[in-house]
């Protein structure tokens, strides 16, 4: 898929600024709103976001491809311009009913605990079914993403 002039310009500003070499992966937003795009871009500026949840039956249906362990992304905002580099740490797979309290925490939502992850994860996910034509349920199969703030620095 191509990519923007804007992500691209900005892609080599971070490649200048920090001496990471090569391509990224992809270019996206979490969430699926312009607010919720926003609000999680934030927490990751802020060093509370350091994992996310992809739920592989969206991943497949919408294209994008699978995190991969040392490779970047540019991350967007709610209006769609780049904003930052994350370099993704660690990936498994699991159930959705498996994921535990250490990534939920990671998550850096709500009040960080399993509960609120689980509660808001699985409207999220009833949304995202509802829109691309599938049925959510907690056995689904789901890509656990650690990922480590690249640029900006010291945010």
């Amino acid at each position: 898929m191509p990519h923007s002039k804007a992500v691209l310009d900005f892609w080599d500003r971070v490649k200048e600024e920090t001496g990471i070499k090569g391509g990224f992966q992809d270019a996206w937003g979490f969430g699926d709103n312009p607010r919720l795009t926003d609000e999680l871009l934030g927490l990751v500026l802020e060093g509370k976001k350091r994992t996310t949840t992809t739920l592989v039956k969206e991943m497949e249906i919408e294209g994008y491809p699978e995190p991969k362990e040392g490779e970047y992304s540019v991350i967007l905002d709610g209006s769609g311009e780049p904003r930052a580099v994350i370099g993704t740490a660690s990936v498994r797979r699991a159930k959705f009913s498996d994921v535990d309290e250490e990534h939920a925490y990671g998550e850096g939502e709500d009040d960080r605990t399993l509960e609120s992850y689980r509660r808001e994860h699985i409207r999220y996910y009833r949304r995202r079914g509802e829109a691309l034509g599938f049925t959510f349920s907690e056995d689904m199969e789901v890509i656990l993403e650690r990922f480590e703030l690249v640029y900006p620095r010291g945010g």
